[in-house]
């Protein structure tokens, strides 16, 4: 997905597919974002494909469409994007503003990771492999977020699981660190 776009007045990417959340907030006063936090997801779990992430993140999963779906439906969460099994993206929340993703956290020494982080999920599950689209895209927006937000940097995407240890894994065992940081690194 080479050539995206952030256009940082709205805090949309150009020309790829936009599913509004209503769970966001503002940042903090003069908070910009500084961490990119890489998350997996999958729903029903290690089932991908499907309407049930857009769904989540905008609150509208019915609890009753799968015996999984009682636990998460009514959670307020988001992303500020998903990244597909096939890499297209989908957007659910501008950049400038505070996504739901990351919950009780925290990162170099700071608490509340939602408050300075973009969160970037990818369809996928702690032990199934991510695809080749997958790497490419979460590599060209990494590398279109580091171009739009001069706070952003290419040493500053952890996974969900270093900024909630144990209570978060994602994005897995699977997911090949260095692999999606040699793509970054080669789009800088």
């Amino acid at each position: 997905m080479p050539g995206l776009s952030i256009d940082t007045t709205s805090g949309w990417i150009e020309g790829v597919r936009r599913m509004p959340s209503p769970n966001h907030d503002a940042r903090p006063p003069g908070v910009l974002p500084e961490l990119i936090v890489i998350h997996g997801i999958s729903l029903p779990p290690g089932q991908f494909g499907g309407p049930w992430i857009d769904r989540l993140f905008t609150n509208s999963l019915p609890p009753d469409a799968h015996p999984y779906f009682a636990q998460v439906a009514g959670r307020q969460v988001s992303a500020h994007v998903l990244v597909r099994r096939d890499g297209s993206l989908t957007q659910y929340v501008p950049f400038h503003l505070r996504a739901w993703h990351a919950g009780a956290s925290s990162f170099g020494g700071r608490s509340a990771c939602n408050d300075f982080s973009v969160g970037i999920e990818l369809e996928g599950a702690d032990e199934v492999a991510y695809e080749d689209a997958q790497y490419a895209s979460a590599a060209s927006l990494i590398g279109a977020l580091c171009a739009a937000y001069p706070t952003l940097s290419a040493r500053q995407i952890v996974g969900h699981s270093d900024i909630a240890p144990g209570r978060k894994t994602d994005p897995g065992i699977a997911f090949d660190w260095p692999r999606l940081r040699a793509l970054v690194e080669a789009r800088a």
